[in-house]
């Protein structure tokens, strides 16, 4: 893409509910006392800086495709991690990964299975691979969006988004890390969100960030608008708040 679509304020709106199955994942991480962690795909750095806290003699890498996440990261002044701009796809250690955690990143990457084999491979003996993605793309929150891309007002400029479901089940990646000593299992969450349009600005952090920098700012402005509308009958609002149920996918394995 031409330019970052990330937005580190946008992704941070709901941080709370976005860095509990980080702890849940990391929790299942038996490892004791790590040499080399490293965090592929660490958005603003705040999650990789609590795998130093909980390894503090390791030595700690975090690396994100996107410069403005990275800038956040940097930003937070704990020099313990090393933050570098790295594409996932292409990213090789220069050296054995005793601890690798990847925090709901692989559903942007068509190919992740095949990633997710190398990564096994830059594992040290008896090192371990943890990666969770989101499990949520049959929801209403991405019908909607799929059926207003395909609307006639967006068709011209979406009708071809469709990510479909670009992750498996907690058992294709089982059967993927046969090899690997394996725990998987899928979690729903009932996310209360507040807030005048709180769906809308869930996605606007991850999912719909591909389709606005597909558009210009009065379009974005225009399709957000619509969208709006579609997820508050899609998610209607009690008093309490907006339930929004989020399945997420967890793997942890070791090599």
């Amino acid at each position: 893409m031409s330019r970052d679509m990330w937005d580190p304020a946008t992704y941070d709106r709901y941080a709370d509910e976005r860095s509990r199955p980080f702890f849940e994942l990391l929790a299942r991480v038996r490892a004791d006392s790590p040499d080399y962690v490293v965090d592929a795909g660490c958005g603003t750095g705040e999650l990789t800086i609590e795998l130093a806290r909980r390894w503090p003699e390791a030595e700690v890498d975090g690396f994100d495709s996107s410069p403005n996440m990275i800038a956040r990261a940097r930003a937070l002044g704990d020099a313990t991690p090393r933050f570098t701009v790295a594409d996932v796809t292409t990213w090789h250690p220069d050296r054995p990964v005793d601890v690798l955690v990847s925090n709901a990143v692989l559903q942007w990457v068509p190919e992740h299975r095949d990633l997710v084999e190398r990564w096994v491979e830059a594992l040290s003996p008896g090192g371990w691979l943890a990666f969770q993605v989101p499990g949520n793309y049959h929801a209403p929150s991405h019908a909607v969006i799929r059926e207003l891309c395909a609307s006639k007002t967006w068709a011209d400029r979406l009708g071809d988004y469709d990510r479909g479901d670009p992750v498996g089940t907690a058992v294709d990646y089982a059967d993927l890390l046969s090899g690997c000593r394996v725990d998987a299992w899928e979690t729903t969450y009932v996310h209360i969100l507040q807030g005048e349009t709180p769906v809308l600005d869930w996605v606007s952090g991850t999912a719909l960030r591909p389709i606005l920098d597909r558009l210009r700012p009065d379009e974005a402005r225009r399709f957000s608008a619509e969208l709006a509308e579609l997820l508050a009958a899609a998610y209607p609002a009690r008093e309490y708040g907006t339930p929004f149920p989020f399945r997420r996918i967890f793997v942890v394995a070791q090599k």
